[in-house]
């Protein structure tokens, strides 16, 4: 009996506590080149909210590579981009902030920032006349907590520690402009 209680906690506590997954991901024509659009499902665990309230940052990012194929050489890196946020709280406002670049917003609470952080759209990553309709290219697409930018001390304390493992795999599609094939099919 007492093994099956502790079974089914571990379960509960792997659904609660998921891997992040993108979903609803389009690449899609615009005036200024194609955009990149898509939803995140991510929970934040105990213990990165535990970090993130004591005021903490905490940085995430979005990669985005779109490649050519060349028979004859490596293949051709059209955009490598990224989009970073960064959460944080502030004690005195009783706040959180997300910023990407020179833009923030505040939230009362972690869940709006989060929902926010999770819906991604006209995310230019490829300018206007960059690539051949018809001509299908390689995509891929991640999301992942950087630690890279995290203070020296969590960054050691992250090494091997499930906790701080949030990444998405790579997703990877062909995209093909003007063949209306703007959601990738998973590979």
């Amino acid at each position: 009996m007492r093994e099956a209680l502790l079974a089914l906690l571990l379960m509960l506590h792997a659904v609660v506590h998921a891997a992040p997954e993108l979903r609803n991901v389009a690449l899609v024509a615009a005036d200024d080149g194609q955009q990149l659009q898509f939803d995140l499902m991510l929970d934040l665990n105990p213990r990165l909210e535990d970090v993130v309230s004591r005021g903490v940052p905490l940085y995430f990012v979005a990669e985005f590579k779109l490649t050519k194929s060349r028979w004859y050489w490596f293949d051709d890196d059209l955009a490598d981009r990224t989009l970073t946020y960064r959460l944080s709280y502030n004690a005195l406002t009783r706040q959180y902030r997300l910023a990407t670049g020179a833009l923030h917003q505040n939230f009362t609470t972690l869940d709006a920032a989060l929902r926010t952080m999770s819906r991604v759209r006209s995310w230019t990553v490829v300018e206007r006349g960059e690539l051949n309709p018809g001509t299908a290219y390689q995509a891929r697409l991640r999301f992942r907590l950087d630690l890279t930018q995290m203070p020296k001390p969590f960054q050691v304390g992250a090494i091997g520690d499930k906790d701080w493992d949030l990444s998405t795999e790579w997703l990877r599609w062909t995209y093909v402009p003007g063949a209306g094939n703007t959601e990738p099919s998973r590979q």
